[in-house]
């Protein structure tokens, strides 16, 4: 296998001294978080993607949820005090956060932006997220991610019962 490029995500971590694992898929033809779950045979609830929101008053807002799942944009607008937020258009993403669809990472961002993560990432030893690239993964624990990025923990799901309770 080709030697592993460094990523600004890979530096900021050894920089750091951060416990974490690398793991690959590019040699897969996994596109979807759920896709990269299978191929490196991890629960998807602990496979994290990353997304990139905007606000009712332009500030930029990311949320952390399990490859599965579909972020509840009402949840994370109450979360972070926002009458409404919306996804990013997928143009405004490289500029925003000089990470294309598919590797964007919480980590080395242009710039930092409110980061939450879904709550049931504390129930893992271990979380798996994007290295700031497609077909990097890092693995680390929630305990060692809040040493590089400042985070909160909410619940950002859609509720799959039909009985959302809002």
């Amino acid at each position: 296998m080709a030697k592993t490029e460094l990523t600004n995500v890979i530096r900021i971590l050894e920089s750091k001294k951060i416990d974490f694992k690398f793991h690959t898929y590019l040699d897969s033809e996994a596109i979807s978080a759920e896709d990269v779950a299978k191929y490196l045979n991890q629960n998807p609830d602990k496979v994290f993607k990353t997304l990139v929101t905007v606000g009712k008053s332009n500030q930029h807002y990311v949320f952390m949820i399990p490859a599965k799942e579909e972020l509840d944009l009402k949840k994370a607008a109450k979360h972070v005090g926002e009458k409404s937020i919306e996804m990013i258009k997928s143009k405004e993403l490289l500029p925003l956060t000089g990470y294309i669809h598919g590797g964007c990472s919480p980590i080395g961002m242009k710039k930092f932006f409110r980061t939450t993560i879904h709550n049931t990432a504390k129930d893992f030893d271990t979380i798996l997220f994007s290295g700031g690239r497609i077909g990097y993964q890092i693995e680390t624990s929630t305990q060692e991610l809040e040493k590089v990025i400042n985070v909160t923990y909410s619940d950002l799901i859609k509720n799959s019962g039909g009985n959302n309770g809002q």
